[in-house]
């Protein structure tokens, strides 16, 4: 059976160093930081104070206030970045067979504020058992996609990926999977989070996962630096629109680039520490690159999890100097955590748009945030230090892993008609 080609022809982003795609790729090529102290709820007595929130946002300036309400954070986010992505696709234009149109989200948690809320209204409360109606179609993960499918009336695959932080790579690796199966002929994909609130940042706090650098946010975030302390939480949305190269030709939709190929893997190692030696993340990578047919000589570019933790960023860069070997040495490596921090399941959403950006405009964004040198780290790899560096990319790949050893990865490529 010959696969067929897949294409990017819509892009939408909400995140914290920009709330549109063409802010947030200016936020990230200018090394802007998106960590600033918490505003949503008093985190004062919180072991960290700050976070990568999303900022000037106003639900209502995209949907009325009515339908808002029935919608958690997440999927508010996700409407809003999907919104922008078919508006840029031109897809709805073109009087596409909607039964042949999917969606397929990521998200690692779903609906926790929608959850948080309602648990301490009962708890507080004199034990009558009154909750919103919505609360159930609030929380449930699942539902942004519904929502998305809704709006557009898209009855193709509608479905959303659960795999911690690897949740919106495993969509958008599903997405294509389906279309170059000739199951759909084009899919919303991409993912959401909202859990900056008090039981996300308690939750994370107490597994000692986060930064607690409190003095000085907008620098917590410092992947591959010695004295990395943790993650940084993020939240907001990323939505691509996959479509057959066929179909998208026919319409005259304008194309940012190629997905060429996906790779899965698991670590069974532990349930929040990578495997020491970057096994996990050392096999996704090769299935990726066996799964697009190219030699890794061809990559360019890595976006990395890098995730800003003592373990995970060395495990990281080892699995990659494992896959490239001298090859290492000519790659552009950046974790563009270091500006947005950590947008758990939506993470792998605005990352693989990075690189879509990156391989469309010749340009590798950087990592912020570098003061002092690990030194289990090899200082002779291009971590693509404090600011963008221009260069040719025709292929980029980005690795998202997950909480239960969850990897994935996905490789883009320059389009060439």
């Amino acid at each position: 059976m010959e696969l067929k080609r897949v294409v990017v022809t819509g892009l939408g982003a909400l995140t914290p160093i920009g709330n549109t795609l063409s802010e947030y790729w200016e936020g990230l090529i200018s090394g802007k930081s998106g960590a600033a102290p918490i505003q949503q709820f008093d985190a004062s007595l919180f072991k960290t104070q700050f976070a990568c929130e999303v900022k000037n946002f106003n639900v209502e300036d995209f949907m009325d206030r009515k339908e808002a309400r029935k919608m958690d954070q997440f999927s508010q986010y996700a409407m809003v970045s999907a919104s922008e992505a078919m508006a840029d696709s031109g897809l709805m234009e073109s009087n596409p067979d909607l039964d042949f149109i999917g969606v397929i989200w990521g998200s690692g948690i779903g609906g926790l504020k929608t959850f948080q809320d309602e648990s301490q209204n009962f708890f507080e409360g004199d034990g009558t058992p009154r909750f919103n109606p919505f609360f159930i179609p609030k929380m449930i993960s699942d539902i942004a996609a519904g929502h998305i499918s809704i709006k557009y009336g898209l009855r193709g695959p509608n479905y959303v990926t659960v795999s911690a932080c690897a949740s919106a790579t495993n969509a958008i690796i599903d997405s294509f999977n389906l279309i170059r199966l000739g199951k759909a002929n084009a899919i919303v994909t991409g993912g959401s989070e909202a859990a900056v609130n008090e039981m996300g940042m308690g939750g994370f706090n107490a597994l000692k996962a986060l930064s607690t650098r409190n003095e000085s946010p907008e620098t917590a975030s410092r992947p591959f630096d010695v004295d990395r302390d943790g993650f940084v939480l993020g939240e907001g949305a990323g939505a691509l629109i996959l479509e057959e190269y066929e179909h998208a030709m026919k319409r005259g939709a304008k194309i940012y680039a190629e997905v060429v190929g996906g790779g899965m893997s698991g670590d069974a190692y532990h349930m929040t520490a990578p495997h020491p030696e970057g096994i996990g993340a050392r096999n996704v990578m090769l299935r990726a690159l066996e799964d697009a047919e190219i030699d890794a000589t061809a990559i360019d570019y890595v976006n990395v999890h890098g995730t800003s933790t003592p373990l995970g960023d060395v495990a990281e860069v080892k699995a990659i100097q494992q896959v490239f070997g001298e090859h290492a040495y000519k790659l552009n490596i950046s974790s563009t955590k270091s500006m947005t921090g950590h947008l758990l399941g939506a993470a792998g959403a605005i990352e693989a748009i990075a690189c879509i950006m990156a391989v469309k405009n010749d340009m590798v964004p950087p990592t912020i945030n570098h003061f002092n040198d690990d030194p289990d780290l090899d200082d002779k790899l291009n971590l693509t230090f404090h600011t963008a560096q221009k260069r040719v990319v025709n292929y980029a790949i980005s690795n998202t892993f997950g909480f239960g050893g969850h990897n994935t990865s996905v490789i883009v490529k320059k389009f060439v008609g």
